[in-house]
């Protein structure tokens, strides 16, 4: 690369703040490896994390067309080059990987590679991953390699730096999926506890239309009312706790399609009118779609179960490169000044917690009597 030491700094440093911006596993395997790339000025570059049976749990490439890794095909097993470098841990520089007596078994549809640079991603003794560069965009010295000691070095600051990056994810992904058991916990808890009420009332309903029906079939005939009402009711809590606890399909779908889905169940399931209203938002970083359903679910969870709403408004729209998501009801509402006693009843603290950790704010805005606005912004990627 022809850049000064400023502009080369500029550059190490612009990789090392993009890594540690990410969250998620996948996002942070894709930074570095472009990063990686971006920097030794490579036409190829990949990282492959090891599974425990002989293949790669992930592997991501840049510099690789769709069309050219469709056609290469499966994930690469841990073979030749690639086993080497995860079981000696050692880095490896060479002019052309192709003659190495370790170079085999690449599909027929691979990119040709040339001069090779590659070093493991360390965690301390643990091997977390294989970093590789291919065909340097230079004049390679005859019989040479294009990357120098220097390149290497340089790689070797940024897999230090990935080994920390893919430990955070890692333990971010770990912490969320804790969570995520944690309020699957709590609301199997609020199932149980609601849905036993309403059985539990509904047996003493009919009993009692049971002990009525022969001297007052008048009243018998309203205790029967009465248990279809619980009744139905006992339904509307397990498809709402259904839906509560199916796993998110935000990968797939996306947050406006997940969130639109889950609300129209909710208006089904419950008397209050529940509406959504999606405009313009674009795709967000994982960690701020999976913070922003959860605070949607929480709102919602608060304004149908404990406000009394008829109705609760969800929308979500665009703002500047980020979005702001608004759940506003009805319902009966709460002194903001009691806001500390009521926080973590109603879910607050965990919400601006969750808003806080994917890089956005929370603001609650409630009225006794005149309903709540709970207004989640992120800044986007």
């Amino acid at each position: 690369m022809n850049h000064g030491p400023r502009s080369g700094l500029t550059a190490v440093s612009s990789a090392l703040l993009a890594m540690s911006r990410h969250l998620e596993v996948r996002d942070v395997l894709k930074t570095i490896v472009a990063s990686a790339r971006e920097l030794l000025d490579a036409q190829y570059a990949a990282l492959g994390v090891p599974d425990d049976h002989g293949g790669f749990a992930q592997f991501v490439v840049d510099g690789v067309s769709d069309e050219q890794w469709k056609a290469i095909g499966p994930l690469p097993r841990q073979h030749g080059i690639l086993a080497a470098m995860l079981q000696e841990a050692t880095p490896e520089r060479l002019g052309d990987v192709r003659k190495d007596p370790r170079f085999g078994g690449w599909p027929s549809a691979h990119p040709e590679l040339v001069d090779f640079l590659g070093l493991p991603v360390r965690d301390g003794d643990e091997v977390l991953g294989v970093l590789f560069l291919a065909n340097k965009n230079c004049a390679k010295p005859a019989g040479g390699c294009g990357f120098t000691q220097d390149d290497e070095e340089l790689l070797g600051i940024l897999a230090q730096h990935a080994a920390i990056a893919l430990t955070n994810a890692r333990l971010y992904e770990r912490s969320r999926e804790l969570t995520i058991a944690e309020e699957r916990s709590r609301l199997a808890h609020e199932l149980h506890d609601a849905v036993s009420q309403k059985l539990f009332s509904l047996r003493l309903t009919a009993q009692a239309a049971t002990a009525l029906v022969d001297r007052d079939p008048a009243r018998a005939k309203d205790e029967l009312h009465q248990v279809a009402t619980l009744a139905a009711e006992a339904a509307d809590e397990l498809r709402a706790a259904v839906v509560e606890l199916r796993p998110a399909a935000l990968e797939e779908d996306g947050l406006v399609a997940t969130l639109r889905t889950q609300i129209q169940v909710l208006d089904r399931a419950h008397g209050a009118r529940v509406t959504f209203t999606g405009r313009g938002v674009k795709a967000l970083p994982a960690a701020q779609e999976e913070a922003m359903l959860r605070v949607a679910q929480e709102a919602l969870h608060n304004a149908l179960r404990h406000s009394g709403a008829d109705h609760v408004e969800v929308t979500l729209h665009r703002r500047g490169a980020g979005a702001v998501l608004r759940i506003t009801d009805d319902g009966s509402g709460f002194d903001p000044h009691t806001v500390r006693r009521a926080g973590r009843h109603l879910g607050l603290v965990s919400m601006r917690d969750r808003a806080g950790g994917a890089g956005g704010r929370l603001t609650v805005r409630s009225t006794p009597g005149e309903g709540t606005t709970i207004e989640m912004e992120v800044p986007g990627g």
